[in-house]
């Protein structure tokens, strides 16, 4: 049994789209976002998640069983899967041991943005599945602080605009690959790999060999064809209605792979969101470091 495959990023990350098409190789199975490392018991974390307005978030976990236990992504297959996750005090980790044995052979891949906000959750991923790959997603801040902005204009609960006093999105963007990177350096040598998602779209026929190869994967025309074609993925679509997302509405709209030079950004300058001001030094740093200009 291959052992899963975690993508590590905040929101915004092209992570959708990357877990898409790399799910699609014949060896992984990409899913939706499980979010199954933000606490110890699925009970907990849904009470939670429901208590922070975040109910969408189990989406994800019920699509994967529905799919993989249920048949199919039916309203009535999401029902099963919430009446089997209901019937016992289920851990996360049981859950998580259940849908890696539904999937197999292939090793599921994982990309839940929520679980990098805290360290606790990577350590509690990596206490889980201590031989798990882990691919560190990068994107230029600004972009990805733009697109934040977007998505959360959008959500009904902040009623089509953004509020800069409730959400920072720089310090999402910072906080995240601080995490990251700090996970990433405690881990032996090989276990994982940091690359930049504007490299990987723009290099598709460079990068994904060299990826598969990290992960001992096939490498040949057949496999890396399929991995061509993220639209064909069971979740590159919106659920029924009591399990709509468990991606990003926008990869769930059009998961089709548009191919082409992604575009770049530059560090310096006033912020879009907030004209007074410019990336903090310490943001500077650290997206200068991962090779952002």
């Amino acid at each position: 049994m291959r052992p899963p495959f975690f993508i590590l990023c905040p929101l915004r990350s092209f992570s959708s789209l990357v877990c898409g098409m790399l799910g699609q190789h014949p060896d992984f199975l990409g899913l939706p976002e499980l979010n199954l490392f933000l606490d110890d018991y699925v009970s907990d974390l849904h009470r939670k998640l429901r208590r922070r307005g975040r109910a969408h978030a189990t989406n994800g976990v019920l699509r994967a069983l529905a799919e993989l236990q249920f048949g199919g992504q039916s309203e009535a297959n999401v029902d099963e899967a919430q009446h089997w996750l209901n019937e016992a005090d289920r851990s996360c980790q049981d859950v998580c041991d259940h849908i890696i044995a539904l999937a197999s052979p292939k090793a599921i891949i994982d990309k839940s943005p929520a679980t990098v906000m805290k360290p606790e959750h990577l350590d509690r991923m990596y206490e889980m599945y201590p031989d798990a790959f882990f691919l560190h997603l990068t994107r230029h801040p600004r972009p990805t602080c733009k697109s934040m902005i977007d998505l959360v204009s959008r959500n009904s609960e902040w009623g089509g605009k953004f509020d800069s006093e409730r959400m920072d999105p720089e310090n999402v963007w910072l906080q995240a690959h601080t995490n990251i990177v700090e996970f990433c350096s405690s881990l032996p040598l090989g276990q994982s790999m940091r690359i930049q998602g504007e490299q990987l779209l723009s290099n598709l026929e460079i990068y994904l060999p060299q990826i598969f190869e990290w992960l001992e994967a096939r490498t040949d025309a057949e496999a890396l064809e399929e991995v061509m074609h993220p639209e064909r993925s069971p979740f590159a679509c919106e659920g029924p209605q009591n399990a709509k997302y468990g991606n990003d509405p926008n990869f769930l709209a059009n998961p089709a792979l548009r191919r082409g030079q992604v575009k770049t950004s530059t560090l310096e300058g006033p912020l879009d969101w907030n004209p007074e001001a410019e990336f903090r030094p310490e943001t500077l740093k650290l997206a200068r470091e991962f090779g952002y200009q």
